[in-house]
């Protein structure tokens, strides 16, 4: 058990979740974490441990909030569809007629379809940035615009890991006039109650995790220009949990929320596109959003993969068994899956980082502990 105990709500019949979750603080070393899990609508996990802080001075509670990096595009893909369903061709609009600008260097024809399923070949810059590019948002989405693409836009699929925010970003602020995450926090945070912040007020970073860093690199394998232009310069991030970082927007990388908030917005996943009730889009648009667009070997990660309109699906069994079931993960180890066959509904959040881009073996186990309950 780890030194500040597992506090939460267990339903009766998943003990084994919690052993589990206690499982991860004495064998992998947890730092602090938690798990939520919603099975038809009600909450049946909601577990919390360990410390907010790297000193061990602060326990983990229901109000730590932490960024969860990727994780976050699973919940921008929703607000881009709810967007994109007004839109008379849906995601084969051409992003240009959209944002014009979009068109240079040989991409007037890419779709939002192809962009959001990471085949517009926009993975990072190859020729150096000032890092502090990513932390100006407009600044960034217009430098990402003028890139010419590094291979064939709709020709392959390489996964975009922090531009694709700037991107959906921008068109979401063209389609709506608001930005995605003023949208999400005016349109469904704020009138469900849902504690997720892309864009987070600075009254609120002193419930912030702190977050320790992985101690090694990611598996990447033979360093290709497209990995090297997502990961592999020193230029491909942002100084990330500085305030800055935190207060601007950045869709793909920097949404904070706990593991229950984080599991009340993918769990629209599990009921057609709806939160808590409340439908974001009609249901071809939520067909749309989670029909494959791309599946196989992806040109950025190790690995093949499989995307919908920017959700992930579990072509890698990594999400538990069914075939259907969406997620994301998130930098370090983040990850939340939804599975509408069964309504159900899992997150997991951390600050201890680990060098697993996607499938965390502690997110894994605790999914794999829930599907043995049901």
């Amino acid at each position: 058990m780890p030194d500040s105990p597992v506090t939460g709500h267990i339903s009766a019949g998943f003990e084994p979740v919690r052993d589990a979750f206690a499982a991860n603080f004495d064998n992998d070393g947890e730092l602090g974490a938690g798990f939520a899990v919603i099975l038809d609508g009600e909450v049946v996990v909601d577990l919390l441990g360990g410390w907010a802080d790297r000193q061990k001075t602060r326990k983990w509670d229901a109000r730590t909030l932490v960024p969860v990096y990727s994780t976050t595009k699973g919940i921008s893909a929703l607000v881009l569809a709810a967007l994109v369903a007004d839109l008379e061709a849906g995601y084969e609009t051409r992003v240009a007629e959209i944002w014009p600008e979009f068109a240079a260097n040989g991409k007037d024809a890419v779709t939002i379809g192809e962009l959001v399923s990471h085949q517009a070949g926009l993975p990072g810059f190859i020729d150096e940035i000032d890092p502090d590019l990513w932390l100006d948002p407009p600044a960034c989405a217009t430098a990402i615009a003028a890139l010419a693409p590094l291979w064939p836009p709709g020709s392959a699929h390489g996964y975009h890991p922090l531009t694709w925010g700037y991107l959906v970003g921008e068109l979401a602020r063209r389609i709506s006039g608001k930005t995605l995450g003023t949208w999400l926090r005016d349109t469904v945070c704020a009138p469900k109650g849902i504690d997720f912040h892309i864009g987070l007020p600075a009254s609120e970073h002193a419930r912030c995790a702190d977050i320790r860093r992985p101690s090694a690199l990611p598996e990447l394998g033979d360093m290709t220009e497209p990995k090297r232009a997502a990961f592999g310069t020193k230029w491909s991030s942002p100084n990330r949990g500085g305030a800055i970082w935190r207060e601007i927007e950045i869709p793909s990388a920097n949404g904070h929320g706990t593991a229950a908030s984080i599991a009340a917005l993918y769990d629209a996943y599990a009921h057609g596109g709806a939160v808590a009730g409340t439908p974001l889009m009609p249901a071809r648009a939520f067909e749309a959003l989670t029909r494959a667009r791309v599946d196989g070997p992806d040109l950025v990660l190790n690995m093949s993969t499989s995307f919908g309109a920017g959700i992930m699906r579990n072509s890698h069994g990594l999400f538990g068994p069914g075939a259907e079931t969406v997620g994301h993960c998130g930098w370090g180890g983040s990850m939340a899956i939804a599975d509408r066959a069964r309504r159900l509904t899992c997150a997991y959040v951390m600050n201890k980082q680990s060098n697993v881009l996607v499938g965390d073996p502690r997110a894994v186990r605790l999914v794999n502990a829930v599907y043995g309950c049901l």
